[in-house]
């Protein structure tokens, strides 16, 4: 079932996104910084897929990233790059609040406590991993798709935007496996091969998407 709940995920991403395109500027740079949060928040559950062991928040990143592209390819490359910094800023954000969060002695009533231990004590280390890899990685991934949009002029923006993503998701896999995962999962292989991996099926399937987006948002225009 792995299988089919990971295709309702990226569905319900992309689905998302394009809600988020379509309310406007504001809710994509709001997906940019939500997206980033929940990727770190759910890398630490691995799940079973077709045989490998990989964590289930592969779809968060693509999303968080496509919605920069969707910002920079919209509104301008100005936006993107203040997308980034506001991004920036709310991770840090939910890392100092979740540290102040397990400071709070529970009472002899709550149930909840552990849970959170659990969930929330290794979010230092993965917000330095994230913020070291998602900034550089950002920035790549602008830089990468104003290149090829010069490179190639009159291609499509889901060429330019899947060409730019495969390339980003690339070093963003193999970085943030090292120094947020290494030592806290079964096989950081099986990770960076199988997250990779994944990430490659979801960019080929985002073309069709933004197309079918693109038209969608000039209907509605209509």
């Amino acid at each position: 079932m792995n299988e089919l709940y990971f295709l309702s995920q990226i569905v319900i991403v992309l689905l998302f996104s394009y809600g988020a395109l379509r309310l406007g500027k504001g809710a994509l740079m709001t997906a940019v910084a939500v997206q980033a949060i929940l990727a770190n928040f759910f890398v630490l559950k691995q799940m079973t897929f077709l045989g490998f062991n990989v964590t289930c928040s592969d779809a968060f990143a693509i999303g968080s990233i496509l919605s920069l592209n969707l910002l920079r390819e919209n509104f301008g490359k100005e936006v993107a790059t203040k997308a980034i910094s506001s991004c920036f800023f709310f991770m840090v954000f939910f890392v100092v609040m979740s540290q102040i969060h397990l400071r709070f002695v529970p009472s002899a009533l709550d149930t909840a406590h552990f849970a959170y231990v659990r969930l929330l004590s290794p979010a230092p280390r993965l917000l330095f991993a994230s913020l070291i890899v998602f900034f550089l990685v950002q920035h790549l991934d602008i830089r990468c798709f104003g290149w090829i949009s010069r490179i190639l002029p009159h291609s499509s923006f889901p060429v330019r935007s899947s060409i730019s993503l495969a390339f980003s998701q690339l070093v963003d896999t193999i970085l943030f496996s090292f120094l947020g995962l290494y030592g806290m999962v079964s096989s950081i292989l099986d990770i960076i091969i199988v997250s990779f991996l994944l990430k490659g099926c979801i960019i080929l399937a985002l073309g069709p998407l933004m197309t079918l987006f693109k038209r969608l948002q000039a209907n509605a225009k209509i």
